[in-house]
């Protein structure tokens, strides 16, 4: 059992989560052979964000990305549905083409690619694009694969401060041609040939938001932190170059773009494949952190004091990593979910972990056995369970049983403290749609490589968790 007193004396820890997987890396040739580099992830909460709102109290700010995490996770019951195809011809060359109808007519959707909604992310990460190189301000994103930002010449563009880069004036960009490999990689219904035989793709986000750009090849560079070093280069990257975005969220005029880290073949740490040893780990900070989370790739992954557990890709979400939860360990119970072959979706942007609804209401119960205090009327939305003065409150231990590895989790991942003494549970219930989902809050830290089918998930950590940096 752990004391919430407890918390409040002891440093913060975070989890690691390995993920190995395969998939092809034909896209990059990298300028040097590099051990490992690391990029900075700001968190959108933090007053180091562009994106932080001081006017926001503590609970104002954990509710907001509460929120955005239902929002995000109700677009995941939208992946792999009908998804509509290019506007016959475009030409970019001469003016961009007419945007696709959500009503038109569609292909099977084994041939379409329907990404959920980010919703403008909980991280943002700076790279450089072009030569001369222009640096830009994207949106962090492990459930996507495509690396995009907006172009000039463009017909239709959500604002944005930063300028809109313009290939033209750079010496290394070169449009990805129709016929390429690259190209034939996005379902058939969802590219065109330009008039200059471009390639010009659709990706789509939700139902009803997209961006239509030409995919080109250009220098990616990033400066790295933490090994003394100015940092890592990729000729060659392919990447998205918009000229027709149409969102139904909102997306922050400081944010220039995505960059996509899902385990498809056209995914950023897919790209750069062998440069990085296959492997790359992300780590995110506590609300009232100052500090920035940490992208990391190549030896700078962390994969040692591991466990291993299968992982695999659902044709339903083919942007998302998928494990299989078999249990949750609460004191001790345990609940079952009765489930194998991949139940579970791995998320980088909601802070909250949903559970099936028979799953979430014997977890719950659970969880109220164990530590018997009274609920709090007053919890505020979206969260369901809340308690009020947990000075002397016990919490037990939560362990979650994936197929061959067992993960010890800190009640720390578990709970969310706001203001006024509440504490909430960042697990809950599906809103109006079926899923598990776990959210980043659950485990902070995670790190994959691109050769092995496996996810290595932390072995326990002794120091607790500090439940007073929710």
């Amino acid at each position: 059992l752990y004391s919430f007193a407890s918390f409040l004396s002891t440093s913060m820890h975070h989890f690691v989560l390995t993920l190995f997987f395969l998939v092809s890396t034909m896209l990059v040739d990298a300028s040097k052979s590099l051990m490992g580099f690391s990029i900075d992830l700001i968190p959108r909460h933090s007053p180091i964000s562009p994106l932080y709102n001081s006017q926001m109290t503590q609970t104002e700010l954990v509710k907001s990305a509460a929120l955005r995490s239902i929002t995000r996770s109700k677009r995941v019951n939208f992946i792999g549905q009908i998804s509509p195809p290019l506007s016959p011809s475009p030409s970019p060359s001469s003016s961009p083409p007419s945007p696709p109808s959500p009503s038109s007519s569609s292909s099977s959707p084994a041939e379409s690619i329907i990404t959920p909604i980010p919703d403008h992310g909980e991280y943002l990460m700076r790279f450089s694009l072009g030569t001369p190189s222009v640096e830009r301000l994207a949106i962090f994103d492990t459930g996507s694969d495509l690396s995009w930002l907006q172009c000039t010449p463009c017909k239709t563009c959500y604002p944005q401060e930063a300028p809109l880069f313009d290939p033209t004036q750079s010496s290394t960009y070169v449009d990805v041609p129709c016929e390429s490999q690259p190209c034939t990689l996005f379902p058939q219904n969802q590219r065109e040939c330009g008039s200059s035989k471009q390639c010009i793709y659709l990706h789509q986000y939700g139902t009803d938001s997209f961006t239509i750009g030409r995919l080109g090849y250009d220098t990616i560079s990033f400066s790295s932190t933490g090994m003394g070093q100015g940092g890592a280069t990729f000729p060659k990257s392919v990447f998205g170059c918009a000229f027709y975005s149409n969102f139904t969220f909102k997306i922050s005029t400081k944010a220039n773009g995505f960059v996509g880290l899902g385990p498809g073949p056209l995914s950023l740490a897919s790209q750069l494949g062998d440069q990085i040893g296959h492997k790359f780990s992300y780590c995110m900070v506590p609300f009232s952190s100052t500090s920035t989370g940490k992208l990391k790739f190549g030896s700078m992954a962390p994969t040692n004091e591991v466990v291993s557990t299968p992982f695999m890709i659902n044709p339903s979400y083919p942007s998302y990593y998928v494990l299989n939860l078999e249990g949750i360990t609460v004191g001790q119970k345990k609940v079952l979910t009765g489930q194998i072959g991949g139940n579970i979706i791995i998320d980088s942007v909601p802070i909250l972990t949903h559970l099936e609804q028979g799953i979430y209401t014997d977890f719950i119960s659970s969880v109220k056995e164990a530590i018997d205090v009274e609920v709090a009327e007053d919890a505020p939305t979206p969260f369901e369970y809340c308690v009020r003065n947990p000075t002397n409150m016990n919490f037990p231990e939560f362990v979650l049983h994936f197929t061959g590895a067992d993960v010890v989790l800190n009640p720390n991942n578990m709970f969310i403290a706001l203001d006024n003494n509440l504490v909430c549970m960042a697990v809950d219930p599906p809103k109006e749609f079926p899923s598990l989902e776990i959210g980043h809050r659950l485990i902070f830290e995670w790190s994959m490589t691109l050769e092995r089918k496996r996810f290595l998930l932390p072995l326990p950590i002794a120091a607790p968790f500090n439940l007073a940096y929710p």
